[in-house]
C-alpha cells in the first residue's frame, strides 16, 4: 500500500486539465498570484519525486551546512579580529554583528545540487531572508492529487515554522508568544505571498500579527511597536545589507538611489533586542553567515575547523576563495572552471557563471568587479534529470533541522528561465 500523507487541502485539490485551470486555482489561494513570468509559465504541474534515500541525503547535507556555519560563527566569536581581517564589514554591518552576540539562525535555505560525480554540493546557504516557502508549501498542496497523492515532505512546514519561532522566543522570556511583527520591504510585491502565508500560519495559532516596513518601528519605554501595535517577536524579512550601507560592486554600476543606512530603524531594533524587549528572527548575525566570504572562509581557513567539519567542507562546499586571493590571469584563462559571486548578491547581475558566458563577458566581468566584494567558486557539473533540466533543491532548515523542500529546474545553473515544481517523495517502486 502506498505510504501517502493527506491533508485537508490535498483531499480537495483537483486534477487539472490545463495550465490555465491551474493558474486560476493558484490565484484563488490568495498567496501565489504570479503563475507567469515574462510571459512564460513559472511552474510545472508534474512534480519531481525523490526517493526516500535521496531525500534523507539532501536533508543530512543541509543540516551539515547549517552546522558548518554555526562552527564558523563560534570561531569568529573566539577570534573577533578575524571579522575585520577577513570580511571588512561596513560600520553598520559591524554593529549588526556585534549586537547579535553570534545569534544568526532561525530559518535558512540551503541550495543543493546532486552532481554527476555523485556528490551533493551546496553553492550557498541563504540564512538572511530565505524565500520560496509559499512555492514549496502551496504547490505541493495544490498539486497533490494531480500527482497521484504521493507523500508530501512539506506537510509539516507550518508546524515547524511555529515551533521555531516559539523556541526562539523562549530563549529570551518565559512569557507566551502572543504578538508577532513581520518587517519586510513593502515596496516589493513579490514578497506579499510569503507575508500572507506567515500571517495565516500565525493567526491560525492564535497569535496576533502586524506587518510593516522598518520605518514603522517605534520604541516605547518597555516595548517595541510596529504601526502602534506592541510585538514580542519580529520576523525580519528585510535583508541585512539593505539595513546598512549599500555599496556598488561593479565599476560601471550606478550608485544606489538610497545608499544610506537605515540609521533610525536599525538603531531602534538593535537597541530593543539588546534590551531584551523583543526577539528578532532571523537574528542580525546573519550579516556574516549570508556574506559569501563565509564560503571562502571555509576553504581559506579550513585548518581552524574541527576534523569532522573539515571533511564536510571538502565534501559539500565547492572550492571558494576571495577574489583578491586568486591571480586575475588565472581567472581569465580558466573561465570554464569558475563562478563569480558578489558578497551579498543574488543570482542575476551579481553572479556570473564562467561556462555559461562568452570570453568577452567573462573578461569584462573580471575587469568591472571590485575584487574586495567578490568570491570565486569552483564550477561543478549538476546531474540533469531525464529531460535535461538541472535541479536545484532548496532545503529549508529551521532551528537546525530540515523542514521542507523547494525545487527549481533550470537549463542553466544560475536559475535563468527556471520553472518551480512541487517536490514529493516516491512512495512505491512505480513512482521511481
Amino acid at each position: 500500500m502506498a505510504n501517502t500523507r493527506k491533508t485537508q487541502s490535498s483531499v480537495l485539490s483537483p486534477v487539472f486539465t490545463s495550465y490555465a485551470e491551474f493558474a486560476q486555482a493558484l490565484y484563488q489561494t490568495g498567496i501565489l498570484s504570479d503563475p507567469w513570468f515574462d510571459g512564460n509559465e513559472r511552474f510545472r504541474l508534474e512534480g519531481i519525486r525523490l526517493t526516500s534515500d535521496t531525500l534523507r541525503q539532501l536533508a543530512k547535507t543541509a543540516e551539515r551546512v547549517a552546522y558548518l556555519h554555526q562552527e564558523l560563527v563560534e570561531i569568529l566569536l573566539e577570534h573577533p579580529e578575524l571579522v575585520a581581517e577577513f570580511y571588512h564589514l561596513t560600520p553598520c554591518q559591524q554593529a549588526m554583528w556585534e549586537t547579535s552576540g553570534g545569534e544568526w539562525h532561525g530559518m535558512a535555505r540551503a541550495d543543493l545540487f546532486l552532481c554527476e560525480d555523485g556528490r551533493v554540493l551546496c553553492c550557498e546557504l541563504n540564512s538572511d531572508t530565505p524565500s520560496g516557502q509559499p512555492e514549496a508549501v502551496v504547490l505541493n498542496q495544490l498539486l497533490h492529487n494531480h500527482n497521484g497523492q504521493p507523500e508530501d515532505p512539506n506537510a509539516g512546514f507550518a508546524a515547524r515554522f511555529l515551533e521555531m519561532l516559539q523556541e526562539s522566543h523562549a530563549k529570551r522570556t518565559d512569557q507566551p508568544l502572543a504578538q508577532v511583527g513581520i518587517i519586510y520591504p513593502t515596496e516589493l510585491t513579490e514578497d506579499l505571498g510569503m507575508m500572507t502565508l506567515f500571517r495565516r500560519w500565525l493567526e491560525a495559532a492564535g497569535i496576533q500579527v502586524v506587518v510593516g516596513s522598518p520605518f514603522n518601528l517605534h520604541r516605547t519605554a518597555d516595548r517595541l511597536e510596529i504601526l502602534g501595535v506592541p510585538v514580542d517577536l519580529v520576523v525580519r524579512h528585510y535583508k541585512t545589507d539593505w539595513w546598512g550601507e549599500r555599496l556598488p560592486v561593479w565599476a560601471d554600476q550606478a550608485e544606489f538611489p538610497d545608499p544610506d543606512p537605515l540609521y533610525g530603524p536599525l538603531k531602534t531594533l538593535l537597541k530593543a533586542e539588546l534590551d531584551g524587549v523583543v526577539t528578532v528572527v532571523n537574528p542580525f548575525g546573519a550579516v556574516v553567515t549570508q556574506n559569501k566570504f563565509s564560503l571562502a572562509f571555509f576553504w581559506e581557513e579550513i585548518a581552524r575547523f574541527s576534523p569532522r567539519s573539515a571533511r564536510w567542507i571538502r565534501k559539500h562546499i565547492p572550492e571558494t576563495y576571495r577574489m583578491t586571493t586568486v591571480p586575475l590571469e588565472l581567472l581569465r584563462a580558466e573561465r570554464e572552471r569558475w563562478v563569480l559571486k558578489s558578497d551579498y548578491g543574488c543570482e542575476g547581475a551579481e553572479t556570473v557563471v564562467g561556462p555559461f558566458v562568452s570570453d568577452e563577458i567573462w573578461h569584462k566581468s573580471l575587469d568591472m568587479a571590485f575584487p574586495e566584494h567578490f568570491v570565486v567558486q569552483r564550477f561543478f557539473h549538476v546531474k540533469p534529470d531525464a529531460a535535461g533540466w538541472l535541479p536545484n533543491f532548496g532545503v529549508f532548515v529551521l532551528g537546525g533541522s530540515t523542514a521542507g523542500f523547494f525545487t527549481r529546474l533550470s537549463p542553466k545553473s544560475t536559475g535563468y528561465d527556471a520553472v518551480t515544481v512541487p517536490t514529493f517523495v516516491a512512495n512505491s517502486s512505480a513512482d521511481r
